[in-house]
C-alpha cells in the first residue's frame, strides 16, 4: 500500500494489499498485470543517460527490474517489515545473492550446521574455491564466541531448521551479531511472515525460497531477499550481475500465492499439530519433530519467538530407513515429492533429497537419521491425513 498514513495492519491484510498500487477509480485493475516483456523504450538519449548515471529508476531491462516484480517485492517487503526485497529466480539465487552481497575471498562466514541442503552443498562445495571460509555451529550456538575473528563478516541462521525443526535463540544471535559487527543473515522460510519476524529483532537480511509457502500451490521456483535499501541494492546488483532474475510470469504467480499466505498458514498449522500429536502417539514412531509438542526440545523458545509452531514437521521411524521408504511407499493421500508450503500435502526422505550426498557425521551434525520423514502438512482435512498414517503405517 502506497498510503503511509495507515496503520500497520495485519498479516493477511498486507498478503492482500501491501505492495500494491492504488486501484481506487473507474477501470483500475484489481489484479496486478503481467508486464511480459524484455525489454523498455526510452523517450530520448538524455533519459537513458539519466539512467546510466542512476537518476533514474525507469526500467530498461527484466533482468534489472519489471513492474510485476516490483509489485511482488513491495508485497513481501511489506510483510517481513523490511524497506525493501528483491525477487530472484529461485531460493537458492536469493540465498547466494545475498551472501555473496556480504562476503569476498578472504573473508569467513559463521552458520548454523543444520541449513537447507542446498544452502550447505554452497558453503562446503562452493566458497572453499572461493576463498570463503565457513564455520559451523550447532542451533544452541555454543561456542560461538570462540568462532568470531577479525575475517568473520557474516552470520546465517535458519530457524525452524530444515528438516528437523530445531530453532535458534534469535536474541541471542542478533546479540553476538551486532556485538562483532558481523551482517546478520537468517532463511525464514519455514516459519514465513506470519509466524516471525526477523528484521523486527533486529536482523539485517531475511531470505526465503518463495516456491514454498509464499507462493503456495507448487507451480513456480521463486526467491526473495529482504531488508534496508543499502543492502538490498546490494543484493540486487548481485542478482543482476549473476543473472538469477525472476521472470514476470513467475511473479504473477507468486504474487497471487501471497494473497491467501495467512490463512493458508493459520489452518495449515492446526493440521500439522493433529497429525504430530497422532504420530506422537503411534508405536512404530521413536521420535517426532515439531516445535509444537511440549516433548521437543525448543518448546519453550517457539512459544516465546513464533507466533505458531508451524506447517512442517519430521518424524523417525523405529524401523529405520526400511521402515521410512515402506511408509512413503505406502501413503496415498500424502504424495512423495521434495518441496514444501504448498496446499498438498507432501512427505519425503531428506536422505534422498535435501541432505543427499551428505556423510554419516553431516547427518548426525543435522540431526537426520536414515529413518527421519519430512513431512508438509497442507490444506486437505486433517482426519483424513490421519487415516492415510494410519493405514501407511500399518
Amino acid at each position: 500500500m502506497k498510503n503511509k498514513n495507515v496503520h500497520q495492519y495485519g498479516p493477511q491484510t498486507m498478503a492482500i494489499h501491501g505492495g500494491e498500487p492504488a486501484r481506487h477509480g473507474v477501470g483500475a485493475p484489481v489484479g496486478t498485470p503481467i508486464c511480459r516483456t524484455s525489454t523498455f523504450t526510452f523517450s530520448s538519449t538524455a533519459e537513458m543517460k539519466r539512467w546510466a548515471e542512476g537518476k533514474s529508476k525507469a526500467y530498461i531491462y527484466s533482468r534489472y527490474g519489471n513492474p510485476t516484480l516490483s509489485v511482488a517485492e513491495g508485497k513481501i517487503a511489506a510483510l517481513e517489515g523490511g524497506e525493501a526485497a528483491v525477487v530472484t529466480a529461485s531460493g537458492m539465487a536469493a540465498i547466494s545473492s545475498a551472501l555473496l552481497g556480504v562476503l569476498k575471498c578472504g573473508d569467513e562466514l559463521i552458520s548454523t550446521a543444520q541449513v537447507y541442503g542446498g544452502s550447505y552443498r554452497l558453503m562446503r562445495d562452493v566458497f572453499p574455491d572461493m576463498g570463503i571460509k565457513v564455520h559451523q555451529v550447532g542451533t544452541d550456538l555454543a561456542g560461538l564466541e570462540e568462532l568470531a575473528t577479525p575475517r568473520t563478516k557474516c552470520l546465517y541462521v535458519e530457524t525452524p531448521t530444515n528438516p528437523t525443526l530445531r530453532l535458534v535463540d534469535l536474541d541471542k544471535a542478533i546479540k553476538f551479531a551486532k556485538r562483532h559487527k558481523l551482517i546478520s543473515i537468517i532463511d525464514n522460510t519455514f516459519a514465513t511472515p506470519v509466524l516471525q519476524n526477523p528484521l523486527g529483532m533486529g536482523f539485517d537480511i531475511v531470505v526465503h525460497s518463495a516456491t514454498k509457502a509464499l507462493a503456495g500451490h507448487s507451480d513456480v521456483i521463486a526467491g526473495v531477499a529482504v531488508g534496508n535499501k543499502h543492502r538490498m541494492e546490494r543484493v540486487r546488483h548481485m542478482v543482476i550481475d549473476l543473472g538469477g532474475s525472476m521472470d514476470p510470469e513467475a511473479a504473477h504467480l507468486l504474487l497471487r500465492g501471497i494473497k491467501t499466505l495467512g490463512v493458508r498458514v493459520e489452518r495449515q498449522c492446526l493440521n500439522a499439530m493433529a497429525v504430530a500429536k497422532f504420530l506422537g502417539k503411534h508405536p512404530q514412531v521413536a521420535r517426532v519433530h515439531y516445535p509444537g509438542l511440549a516433548s521437543h526440545p525448543d518448546h519453550k523458545l517457539a512459544k516465546k519467538q513464533m507466533r505458531g509452531f508451524g506447517t512442517m514437521l519430521a518424524f523417525d521411524l523405529k524401523g529405520g530407513l526400511p521402515a521410512a521408504r515402506r511408509f512413503c511407499d505406502r501413503v496415498q493421500l500424502f504424495l512423495l515429492a521434495a518441496s514444501l508450503g504448498g496446499v498438498e500435502s507432501l512427505v519425503i526422505l531428506p536422505i534422498y533429497s535435501s541432505h543427499y550426498n551428505m556423510s554419516a557425521e553431516e547427518l548426525k551434525r543435522a540431526h537426520v537419521s536414515p529413518g527421519t520423514v519430512r513431512v508438509s502438512v497442507g490444506l486437505e482435512d486433517a482426519e483424513d491425513l490421519i487415516r492415510d498414517l494410519q493405514q501407511a503405517l500399518a
